[in-house]
């Protein structure tokens, strides 16, 4: 059964942070908070994990996974991004915004999209999300958490572990975060919006 964690949403406490990210690294997935949305997420190098979550969402790699990562540093070591896109990227980061860009040989092949070698990428604003981010050292390879049956993505914690307690490992609470899912930004060749979300796309002059 899953186990749920109730973090602060401002000032997560140490100690489940890092029990949850110890379950990550043993090849856990996780329900977590995002600027957005709830996420499911797994350990990037962990495949039977990644296989674990398309199965929960019932979708296949031309599906854009997304790197979430702590900052725009490490975005810049799983993406190939130029200075004008760097600009870019400095002006929405963090935010609720996934970009697709080219991924450099850090991203394992069995994550990116089949034909385009692409993968999104997000730096969230959101404190839970990021005090994970960083206890784990390395981006987490999530998702939105919208189950094949539902027409928006699930918002209600206790509602998440009623309904996935046997398909994830743990469920962090840090309370309402919405159910507007991203803005996504297609990079890999101009600026191209795929989805209009959350985010403002006045940033991009789009």
């Amino acid at each position: 059964m899953a186990q749920l964690f109730a973090v602060h949403p401002d000032n997560p406490q140490e100690r489940l942070i890092k029990q949850a990210a110890q379950m990550i690294r043993q090849g856990g997935v996780a329900v977590y908070p995002t600027d957005s949305c709830y996420a499911l997420g797994c350990h990037l190098g962990d495949k039977a994990a990644m296989e674990r979550i398309l199965q929960i969402r019932r979708i296949d790699l031309k599906h854009h996974l997304t790197l979430m990562c702590a900052n725009l540093a490490e975005l810049g070591t799983y993406a190939k991004v130029d200075n004008s896109q760097f600009r870019l990227l400095k002006a929405a980061t963090p935010g609720s915004y996934t970009f697709i860009l080219p991924a450099t040989k850090e991203v394992p092949n069995r994550t990116l999209h089949p034909k385009r070698k692409t993968i999104g990428l997000r730096v969230p604003d959101n404190a839970v999300a990021l005090a994970l981010l960083r206890e784990l050292g390395e981006p987490m390879l999530s998702c939105t958490l919208m189950l094949p049956e539902d027409d928006e993505p699930l918002t209600d914690p206790y509602e998440i572990r009623d309904r996935l307690q046997h398909a994830v490992d743990v469920v962090i609470d840090g309370g309402w975060c919405g159910s507007e899912p991203t803005t996504v930004i297609d990079m890999t060749d101009g600026v191209a919006l795929i989805r209009a979300g959350k985010g403002d796309t006045g940033v991009f002059g789009l």
